[in-house]
């Protein structure tokens, strides 16, 4: 599995949540809960999306909408955040910890008389309507905070064919209520979701981190896909250099030239992230988690993760979500 893959594997969570929405304008809808990450696709017509938390300083004016056309897709990192068939268009209904309340009696035209077709698809088939798809994605723990982090507020991607196929079935199972659909639309979500991450790869525009760009060297994304996928291991230097057929001086100076960091100070990192997890999600103990990600002496272990997480293994799993102030 290469890097990139592990690293969703990990961070995604199952229960993701599809809705579809079919309504003719002007209509306006503010999502004020702080989502991890959302998906927003325009399926027919365009639709507009603005951020509400960018942080706009006074006299600066109005945070900049993103414009979508048919059959592009926006990932949004961190809500809140304002979609609807114009900028313009004042906000009518807000959702707020998963209940919708409307801002004004006035404001519940086209939204309030929209029909239920299934369970996630509300609306009414008829000439002008804008369709567009509401995705959120569950990402889990500390790894999903390593997903997060690379990721610009706004990614948008056009559309083109590699996007018009998972579309087109988002769209349809969404007006569906079958066995296993659950299952499908968080599969057909994941998909959405690694291409939109593909393309903001891809972009010329993109900073990405040093050790996602590294990936596609042959010798470094090797290197990345075996620490991944075996963390726990007794590696060195040279044992990594060996494992891609490399002297350790070429490798340790490739790897540190395109990764940003030497190969062990970037295991060590990513054993911390998969440690916070195995501390929040599972009864092991200190030293059983210390063994999981490579460390036999569980007081090495505690400093070390104590130095990067500023706070020790114990309270880190006493404290929900590994916050709160240090010990």
């Amino acid at each position: 599995m290469d890097v990139l893959s592990d690293l969703l594997h990990r961070a995604r969570a199952e229960n993701a949540v599809v809705r579809k929405s079919i309504l003719r304008p002007p209509w306006s809808i503010t999502v004020a809960d702080l989502l991890p990450l959302s998906a927003v696709a325009a399926l027919e017509g365009g639709i507009s999306i603005t951020l509400q938390n960018t942080g706009t300083r006074p006299g600066a004016g109005a945070p900049a909408a993103h414009t979508l056309r048919t059959g592009d897709i926006a990932l949004i990192k961190g809500g809140a955040y304002t979609i609807a068939d114009d900028p313009r268009t004042p906000s009518q209904l807000v959702i707020r910890d998963g209940i919708k309340r409307f801002i004004r009696a006035s404001d519940m035209g086209a939204i309030a008389t929209a029909s239920t077709i299934s369970s996630r698809t509300f609306g009414h088939h008829q000439p002008g309507a804008i369709v567009w798809l509401h995705g959120i994605y569950r990402l889990h723990g500390s790894v999903g905070d390593r997903l997060l982090g690379m990721l610009p507020d706004v990614t948008v991607v056009p559309a083109g064919p590699r996007t018009r196929a998972p579309l087109e079935l988002l769209s349809a199972e969404a007006e569906r209520d079958e066995p296993g659909q659950d299952a499908v639309l968080n599969r057909l979500l994941d998909l959405v979701l690694v291409i939109a991450l593909r393309f903001w790869s891809a972009s010329t525009e993109s900073k990405l981190p040093t050790w996602l760009g590294a990936i596609g060297d042959p010798a470094i994304g090797e290197a990345l896909t075996v620490l991944h996928a075996e963390p726990g291991q007794r590696w060195t230097t040279a044992a990594l250099a060996n494992q891609v057929g490399m002297s350790r001086a070429a490798f340790s100076a490739r790897f540190t030239s395109l990764v940003g960091e030497p190969p062990i100070s970037y295991l060590s990192g990513w054993r911390m992230t998969l440690a916070a997890d195995l501390l929040r999600d599972t009864d092991a103990t200190v030293a059983a988690v210390a063994r999981e990600v490579g460390y036999e002496n569980a007081f090495a272990f505690s400093a070390a993760f104590k130095r990067i997480h500023g706070r020790s293994p114990a309270t880190w799993r006493r404290i929900p979500n590994g916050t709160g102030a240090n010990d």
